[in-house]
């Protein structure tokens, strides 16, 4: 009898949808939804999007489980009613830099606060979010008994209970709040009571092992506890020990599955759990996916396009360098600095160019990601590149070019929500690890190395730090 399973991906841009059979992965059927813009959001849109998605899915009624992936970090604040008190803080608000800075002082410094939670705190983080509001919204602090993160928060929402007891998470998306210490799988409420300034209890998520069910929704369909995306994605492409992915979405990622933790005091490598029990130091940018969408306004074209005129001008674009921090930065963390577009003159400042430079700039950060991880003795074997600025035609010639090794290009996919997917079979089918899907072909890219582009790159990003 075939056994269907549902994997939701709710992203920062949209939400996804993936119905698969659960022993073989085919693919039945998918919806999706679009959600609103900002870096500030109410979560009420989440839920009203999750609904048209899965109705865009074609609905549940034939499903055995389902599991959801969701951006981390996001802060989703709950009063005792179980109501949302403000709009969620998302990962890519960048207004809590300054408490992000406190924070790791207050502890003791970065290197401090890496030991405690595998991470040295930057505004991404959900503590540094509210501490945010216990410095800037005391009465909306003052209401606050209880805080999930946008998945943990949707899961809570299927069960439909509104019993603040009932709401569940997992280590991966735990991870990422900056009170969750990975290495021991538990809660650091003394880093949530400094960032709350206050420490009376408050409800957090009960962790969940990844292969087992947390509920049921309302029409009695099994919930497995979901994760963030990233370990999502990782589960989703079957990344192994020395993979490294580079995720290319709102924001750039490069995460490595690994059977040990990391605890990086510069602030570079975030030390994450996975999705399996294991672990996932992660290295992000802010800037990713969108850099190649202003670069095609820009000129003008679409994304074909854009990737042709890219592949039409030489490595390092004639001289034309890109910073890409149109949004901030996360890392290297200048959370108020913005783009630059360097070395322009008559000569080089053709289409072409631009599209190479805007192509490199987005990917150069991401090749700094990796060496990062390296830094910190992760083995790097292999390289796969997913997300959807992956589909453009030059990103992975060039990705190949500026890694200087061989990138492996899985099939166009949704990867987040099939990680999803995968973790609800996993809970469905039992079994000491997860189902092994094949979801298609992988593409090989090998170019000629150019770490003259890279070098070119860092000197930019050197040269203007401190600039806004």
């Amino acid at each position: 009898m075939t056994q269907l399973v549902a994997g939701v991906d709710s992203s920062t841009q949209s939400v996804k949808v993936v119905i698969r059979d659960a022993q073989t992965g085919a693919l039945v059927r998918q919806g999706r939804a679009k959600h609103p813009d900002g870096t500030e959001v109410d979560p009420a849109l989440w839920w009203s999007a999750l609904q048209e998605a899965i109705a865009d899915a074609g609905g549940l009624a034939d499903v055995h489980a389902i599991a959801i992936g969701g951006q981390q970090h996001g802060m989703v604040l709950l009063d005792s009613d179980g109501e949302v008190i403000r709009p969620a803080l998302l990962w890519n608000d960048t207004r809590s830099a300054k408490q992000a800075d406190d924070l790791n002082n207050e502890i003791g410094g970065m290197t401090a606060m890496a030991k405690a939670v595998g991470s040295s705190l930057v505004a991404s983080f959900t503590a540094s979010k509210v501490r945010w509001v216990a410095d800037n919204e005391p009465e909306n602090a003052n209401k606050i008994a209880a805080i999930a993160l946008p998945h943990d928060w949707l899961s809570w929402k299927l069960i439909g209970t509104g019993n603040l007891a009932d709401l569940f998470t997992d280590r991966g998306d735990a991870s990422g709040t900056g009170y969750f210490d990975p290495s021991t799988s538990s809660y650091r409420r003394d880093i949530l009571a400094m960032a709350l300034k206050s420490d009376r209890e408050i409800i957090l998520p009960k962790i969940i092992e990844p292969h087992t069910f947390a509920g049921k929704t309302a029409t009695g369909i099994p919930i497995a506890p979901g994760t963030g995306d990233n370990a999502a994605a990782a589960l989703g492409v079957g990344a192994e020990s020395g993979d490294v992915v580079v995720s290319l979405g709102t924001s750039g990622t490069a995460f490595a599955a690994s059977a040990t933790p990391t605890q990086d005091g510069s602030g570079e490598v975030a030390g994450f759990a996975d999705a399996t029990g294991a672990f996932l130091p992660l290295v992000c940018t802010l800037n990713a996916a969108r850099i190649l969408d202003s670069a095609a306004k820009i000129l003008g074209v679409d994304h074909q396009e854009l990737g042709r005129l890219a592949l039409a001008a030489e490595a390092g674009a004639g001289g034309l360098s890109l910073l890409p921090y149109f949004e901030g930065e996360r890392t290297p963390n200048r959370p108020d600095a913005t783009g630059v577009l360097s070395g322009m003159t008559i000569e080089n400042s053709t289409r072409e160019n631009i599209a190479r430079a805007m192509v490199e700039g987005m990917l150069a950060g991401l090749a700094d990601a990796v060496h990062s991880l390296e830094k910190l003795g992760v083995e790097v074997k292999r390289i796969l590149l997913v997300g959807g600025a992956a589909k453009n035609p030059a990103v992975a010639p060039i990705a190949s070019a500026l890694f200087g090794r061989e990138v492996l290009l899985p099939p166009a996919g949704e990867y987040v929500a099939d990680g999803a997917a995968k973790q609800a079979a996993w809970a469905l089918l039992g079994g000491g690890l997860p189902p092994q899907w094949n979801l298609g072909e992988v593409e090989s890219y090998s170019s000629n190395p150019t770490p003259e582009v890279l070098v070119k790159y860092r000197a930019l990003r050197d040269a203007t730090e401190g600039w806004k």
